[in-house]
């Protein structure tokens, strides 16, 4: 996202004139949110209520988002739930509307920072465990 910091806030105009290593740039990026938000959510999560022996039965994910934010090792599962909205945002795909891919990619352009530091933090919580 650094490559395009210039560009922001997108508007209609500026996603219409984008380049094809821009387009590009602009895909990777949600690609890879999308994946790490996926991974996080499928893997670690359930292998840090794992790690911690949390007993009990979550059925729900947000059963298992509760649980993490009552024990440390995330700090919201709302906030969790927002970057899951914007990760099911960009699995649409809007090609004929270029201000709603302008607003969606504004909205993602703050979040990597914030689902990095999840990242870090539940790291940091597991480590506290494993060294237990």
């Amino acid at each position: 996202m650094s490559q395009l910091a210039h560009k922001f806030p997108l508007s209609s105009d500026i996603i219409k004139n984008l380049n094809d290593t821009e387009l590009a740039v602009l895909d990777q990026f949600s690609t890879c949110f999308a994946k790490l938000q996926d991974a996080m959510g499928a893997k670690l999560f359930p292998a840090i209520l794992e790690l911690t022996k949390e007993h009990g039965s979550y059925p729900a994910f947000l059963d298992q988002l509760n649980r993490l934010e009552k024990i440390g090792a995330i700090d919201s599962a709302e906030r969790w739930l927002v970057l899951r909205e914007m990760r099911n945002a960009f699995s649409h795909d809007y090609p004929d509307d270029p201000a709603l891919q302008a607003a969606i990619l504004n909205k993602a352009y703050m979040l990597p920072g914030e689902l990095l530091g999840i990242l870090t933090k539940v790291q940091l919580f597991a480590s506290g465990y494993s060294n237990q």
